[in-house]
Order: C-alpha cells, then sequence, then structure tokens
C-alpha cells in the first residue's frame, strides 16, 4: 500500500456522508474493503447505516457511524467531536450526502428551495469546512464531492437538484486552488443515471428510455461510482485537483 507520510493509506480514516445506501454504501464498503478505518454518517437511516458498517466490519475494518443533520452545524460539531474522541478524524472526506427533485420550478416553493440547497449545497459547506482544518494540519487530504450529470449540463424539472449540483462543481474548482498548496486535493464525481432510489422518481417505461438514450445502454452499477471515488483518494492520485469527472456511459460527452 502507498502511504501519508509514516501512515499506510490502507491505515488512514474515511468520512463517507450520506454513507448508509446507494452510492454511499457501496463506497463505504470499496474502502473499507482494503482495511481503512470507515465513518458512516446518516441523517435518518439507523439501520440502513448499521448494515453497511456490518459490511464493512467484515473487511475488518474498524468502522464509526455517525449521527447529525448536515443541515445544522451544531449537529455537524457533535459529529466531529464524536471522531475526534474515537480517533478518527477523516485523511479523506467524501461528501456525497443529497436529496433529489423532480418538478416544475413553478411548484417549487421557497421553503422547498432552502431545505435542498441546505442538505445538498450548505452541508456540504459545513462539512468540509469543519473537517478539512486538520488536514490543512498535516498537510494532506483528499476531498470528493459527489455531484450529477446535471451540475454540468443542467435538467428540465431539475432545476433546483441542478443548480445544487452546478454549485458543488464551482465549489470544488475553487476549493482545489485554495488548498492545493496545502497538499489537498478536492475533485467531484458527476455520475450520470445510477441504478439507485433515486430512479424511482421514474415508472419502468421511463427508466427504460432514459436507458435507451445512454450510449452505454444501461444505467452505472453504484460500485462503479465507488471506484472512481477510490481511485480519486489513493496518494498517487495527488496531481488531479480541480476535477470534474462523470462517468455517465456516453451520456455527455
Amino acid at each position: 500500500m502507498s502511504q501519508v507520510g509514516s501512515r499506510p493509506f490502507n491505515e488512514q480514516t474515511v468520512l463517507i456522508t450520506g454513507g448508509s445506501g446507494g452510492i454511499g454504501a457501496a463506497i463505504s464498503e470499496r474502502f473499507a474493503s482494503v482495511g481503512m478505518n470507515v465513518v458512516i454518517h446518516y441523517m435518518q437511516s439507523h439501520e440502513s447505516a448499521n448494515e453497511t458498517a456490518r459490511k464493512c466490519m467484515k473487511h475488518g475494518s474498524q468502522v464509526l457511524t455517525a449521527m447529525a443533520d448536515l443541515r445544522s452545524k451544531e449537529q455537524i460539531l457533535r459529529m466531529q467531536e464524536k471522531l475526534d474522541n474515537h480517533g478518527m478524524m477523516p485523511d479523506i472526506i467524501v461528501n456525497n450526502a443529497g436529496v433529489s427533485h423532480f418538478g416544475l420550478l413553478s411548484d417549487v416553493s421557497e421553503e422547498l428551495w432552502d431545505d435542498v440547497m441546505s442538505i445538498n449545497l450548505k452541508g456540504t459547506f459545513m462539512v468540509t469546512q469543519q473537517f478539512m482544518q486538520s488536514m490543512i494540519h498535516q498537510k494532506y487530504g483528499r476531498i470528493i464531492n459527489v455531484s450529477s450529470i446535471w451540475g454540468i449540463s443542467g435538467a428540465s424539472c431539475e432545476v433546483l437538484y441542478s443548480t445544487t449540483k452546478g454549485g458543488i462543481n464551482a465549489f470544488t474548482k475553487a476549493l482545489a486552488k485554495e488548498l492545493a498548496p496545502s497538499g489537498i486535493t478536492v475533485n467531484a464525481v458527476a455520475p450520470g443515471a445510477v441504478n439507485t432510489s433515486m430512479m424511482a422518481n421514474f415508472d419502468a417505461q421511463e427508466q427504460t428510455a432514459i436507458a435507451n438514450e445512454i450510449p452505454a445502454g444501461r444505467f452505472a452499477h453504484p460500485d462503479e461510482i465507488a471506484s472512481l471515488v477510490y481511485f480519486l483518494a489513493l496518494p498517487e492520485s495527488g496531481y488531479i485537483t480541480g476535477q470534474i469527472i462523470s462517468p455517465n456511459g456516453g451520456w455527455l460527452t
């Protein structure tokens, strides 16, 4: 295994927000597969977080689950204190937590706009701001933000969601420049259609129509997204920063 200073890569700690299901669970298990220390954040999915934790522990990984509403700085600070008390401050942050929204912009209330913005964009900002301090101190770290193809191209009837992910992309590019002198990389993974519960907004006929638009002819599997996140976290990926990488089966080129 590659290492940072005297600490091998597989002895580092990764924090995955929204790490209990779908893409987040796949990412958690990918890092656990090499024995890394894994922190699985969740907001409400307690049982899913525990199930993912059990799968991770089968690899011999040290696992911690942490509940926090990412709209609340107070709860993020409590999560940070918990991680610090367990000696599991992250070397790698994967900002995966997020909610989707499908509907006409004319039907979006101010309250809904603020709520989705707070979870998807403000939550990413607050988690990163709090946990990057230890990375700056050690002059090493990886921040990987899970965005979306719609943050690049935009999507009709997903204006709110697209806006939050476009914000994540700009956040990624700007922060990469700010943290590069501290040995920290910041990148975003912007998947196309992935076979997760987020696709539940579409019925079977609509899902088939979407898959037919994709040159690869199918949705991505969460493990394929997790593999890219893992690659960006490696020490040897240290010259890749400020990039928005979109695994989308050729849907957007």
